[in-house]
Formats: structure tokens, sequence, C-alpha cells
């Protein structure tokens, strides 16, 4: 899951030197999913309704993305009673945890055109970790604004302490991320 909101972060951000203008992730052109895989070949797909995220410009025109996902919020496609577990204390313990954040390593904006790795610290149920996200190369000339900045990865369930359902499901977590910005006026 960090992957996955690692590589939303640098679309972001990319999209950032593009404006003079607070960007921020368009919630509603912007969709933020992951998968899982049973032990009995069938793929479990989930996203994430509700979060909240910004760039923020760095020095020397480079940026970082922030990015908060409600873990309470997360849905299990076709299926309240898997949405459920997801939720629960046995996966992401939303109670307990309420968020998930990432915070991207600083980008160029290159890294939006061109695609590449992005990491960043990814903290899940408490526990973080760097990650490292793929960034596909753009199919446009202004990446989230035109098109979707588009991320790839995944991370191990264990190293976040997600140990429920070990019999049923994979370990690793795929994340895919199509991103796309929105300018707000400054604050």
């Amino acid at each position: 899951m960090r992957a996955f909101v690692g590589l939303c972060w640098l679309l972001a951000l990319g999209a950032a030197s593009a404006a003079p203008a607070n960007l921020r992730i368009d919630t509603a052109h912007t969709r933020l999913g992951f998968s899982i895989e049973t032990r009995w070949g069938q793929t479990l797909d989930g996203r994430f309704p509700q979060y909240e995220g910004e760039i923020v410009p760095l020095s020397e025109g480079r940026h970082r993305v922030q990015l908060r996902l409600a873990a309470g919020a997360v849905e299990i496609e076709d299926s309240p009673r898997y949405s459920r577990f997801a939720r629960g204390s046995r996966f992401f313990d939303a109670e307990r945890h309420p968020s998930i954040e990432f915070i991207s390593e600083p980008y160029d904006e290159a890294l939006l055109r061109n695609g590449g790795e992005l990491g960043g610290r990814l903290t899940i149920r408490g526990v973080t970790r760097r990650e490292v996200f793929t960034i596909a190369p753009a199919a446009c000339a202004r990446p989230a604004h035109d098109c979707d900045v588009v991320a790839r990865g995944s991370v191990r369930r264990e190293n976040y302490g997600i140990n429920g359902f070990g019999l049923a499901i994979h370990n690793r977590v795929y994340f895919l991320l199509n991103l796309r910005m929105r300018a707000e006026p400054p604050a």
C-alpha cells in the first residue's frame, strides 16, 4: 500500500511545477486502488475512496508529495464483508490506525514525464518503511493535468504487521494509482 501511496504523491508533485497555484489531488478524477490475491487464485480489488494530498514545492524545482488515506473507508469491490475485514484489526486496523500516510522523497518534474522510480516513507498500522513505486512515462505533455500519472508498486503485508488471514491471502499487496491534480488559489 505504501508503494501505491508513494506513487500518488509523485504524480502530484510533478504537476505542481506547472502552475503557480497550490496543487491538490483532484478527488473527482483520481483513483487509488490495490489488489490482493487469495491462495485459491482469486484477485480481490480494493480502493481508497477517501484521501487528501498536496504537492509541496522544494528548492531547485523539486517537489514532495504528501498523501493521507482513510483506512476506515477502504472498500473491497463487490464485498461489504471483505471490506469490513480489510478495515478490521487483522488487516488495516482502522480503529487504532485511522490513516495510511505517504511522504515522497524529493523528485524532479521530469520523473512525471519520463517515468522512473519514486521512493518515500509509507506508514501503515503505525509502521514506517521506505518503499519505491514505478511511475509510467506520461501519455501527454502535461501529466497530472491533461492525463493521469500512473504509478504501480507492491508491499509485503508482514512488513507492516498485517498478518491476519495469512492462510487465505498472499503476502503481497499491489497498488495502482491514477492521479490527477487541480489548482487552488494560493492561501
